[in-house]
């Protein structure tokens, strides 16, 4: 792909996934205005565990699937193409299906998972909706493999959009927090059906087929069992960690209700807000990864080098340009949104955390992409190491915060370890040391600036139009800055302009 091309289509695939994630961020105030903070804890609890099975089923799946067929595509091998789609088929369902049987026809086996009852319910809800995410974890790894971005960002819309709707019409003829809680379930489980449907029109329609996976079904698994190992962990590490935070923050000294109420603050509430990067990087990763793969198996050391630049560089630039925003209007965001002014003092004093958490995301996507999932895997848990022993011991202390110092000690270990890797690798020097560096710099100014401006605005209008204009003023001044400092150039707006 040149370098034009990379530009155009990662800007196309950002624009869909910004759209996505903001259609979804606006469906989870509705949720968090409509629920309470109680009834976002109850779904989000529930939701947590889910995703456990949901990622333990095919998380590694898409992307082994999509280096495997780069791999095959680079040697004009389409049967070899059509085994692994088959062998990806065979091991997704051969986890998802047993799965859902065992906990749906035995939940009472289960039922110590959540010292609140009602999660159970919710969650039996959710389970059918495992198979379907399966099958299209399979597909959507064929499209990313093929860099068909478009259908992939089209499909993964309509999920979200159908999720929206169908969650808008039952939740608001809801009877009380948990039944809107159980409806908010089904709506997902209305979601995943449907981009199951489509993906699979999709793939059959554009001449895909299956072949023999017999073959295929040991390199897929070796390479997809340390990323689903790696990311199932992840979900584990955030299941166990809304199962034992309420019973820390209860030994705190919190009541049940009090700590289900900081934990639908912190995690419905504040860490959507905090994961805006990972909408944009994640849409980054999606067009890199192909590339970074086939720049490895063609020996292209040189470019490969330049593409971990370029996205080393691009995550600092937006994690960067994203901070002051948030830490100048973090508390106005939490009340203007959520109408929980500790949900925004929560974005202000935990918004630096994004930038390690960022560049651990990229990082670990180009180590994946290069067949070093077992390192990163390692990483991982070394990390979700140091975030248990803050949840263990750091509540009495700070409270709901010492979720948000675990999320941040992990991140910063795990980008460490994944920088350190990718230098000892890479037979070419990659550098970006200096350009991340003087990015993080750039933020000083813009925050100074950025309070002078909220405060002077605070006093002239009202909170909204003050946020709202003090924020495009901040961007529009914070990215003049970076161009004057060389720090990024306006290729993907020429390219899209361009005819």
């Amino acid at each position: 792909m040149s370098k034009e091309n990379l530009y155009r289509t990662a800007a196309y695939v950002t624009a869909f996934s910004v759209a996505e994630k903001a259609f979804g961020f606006l469906y989870r105030i509705i949720l968090s205005r409509t629920l309470g903070s109680e009834g976002v804890g109850l779904y989000q609890v529930a939701l947590s565990v889910f995703a456990v099975l949901a990622t333990a089923a095919a998380s590694g799946i898409p992307m082994t699937v999509s280096r495997l067929i780069t791999k095959y595509r680079a040697r004009n091998n389409q049967k070899a193409q059509q085994s692994v789609v088959a062998a990806a088929l065979v091991a997704a369902l051969c986890f998802s299906v047993p799965a859902f049987c065992l906990l749906f026809f035995g939940h009472e086996w289960f039922d110590f998972l959540f010292s609140d009852p009602r999660c159970m319910s919710i969650l039996l809800i959710l389970l059918p909706s495992l198979t379907f995410n399966s099958v299209y974890s399979v597909i959507r790894g064929v499209l990313w493999g093929n860099k068909q971005f478009i259908p992939y960002c089209v499909i993964d819309l309509i999920e979200e959009l159908t999720m929206i709707g169908a969650g808008v019409l039952l939740v608001t003829t809801m009877t009380d927090v948990f039944d809107g809680a159980r409806r908010a379930a089904v709506a997902i489980v209305i979601s995943y059906l449907v981009s199951f449907t489509l993906s699979g029109i999709y793939f059959f329609a554009k001449g895909g087929r299956l072949n023999n996976p017999k073959r295929q079904l040991k390199p897929l698994l070796s390479s997809a069992l340390p990323i689903t190992g790696m990311r199932t962990s992840n979900a584990i590490v955030n299941s166990a960690i809304s199962l034992l935070l309420p019973a820390r923050l209860i030994a705190a000294g919190f009541t049940s209700s009090e700590a289900m109420s900081e934990i639908g603050v912190a995690m419905g509430m504040s860490m959507p807000i905090l994961s805006i990067p990972s909408t944009l990087i994640g849409s980054l990763a999606l067009v890199m990864v192909p590339e970074l793969a086939e720049n490895f198996f063609r020996g292209e050391h040189e470019k490969l080098r330049d593409n971990i630049e370029r996205a080393v560089k691009v995550t600092v630039l937006i994690a960067c340009l994203l901070i002051p925003p948030l830490f100048v209007l973090g508390v106005d965001i939490g009340e203007l949104l959520f109408s929980s002014t500790r949900g925004g003092e929560i974005i202000r004093n935990c918004c630096f955390m994004l930038l390690p958490m960022s560049l651990g995301m990229i990082t670990n996507s180009i180590l994946n992409s290069l067949g070093y999932e077992k390192y990163t895997c390692g990483y991982f848990f070394i990390g979700a190491a140091a975030t248990f022993a803050c949840v263990w011991f750091l509540p009495q202390f700070v409270g709901v915060y010492a979720l948000m110092i675990g999320m941040a000690a992990s991140s910063v270990i795990t980008m460490t370890l994944n920088l350190i890797l990718i230098a000892k690798k890479s037979k070419e020097k990659v550098r970006y040391l200096k350009h991340t560096f003087i990015s993080a710099a750039s933020m000083v100014p813009a925050i100074v600036f950025g309070c002078l401006l909220r405060d002077l605005f605070g006093k002239l209008m009202p909170a909204l139009p003050a946020a709202i204009l003090c924020g495009c003023i901040l961007v529009a001044a914070e990215g003049l800055f970076i161009l004057a400092l060389g720090l990024a150039r306006p290729q993907w707006v020429k390219v899209l302009v361009r005819k």
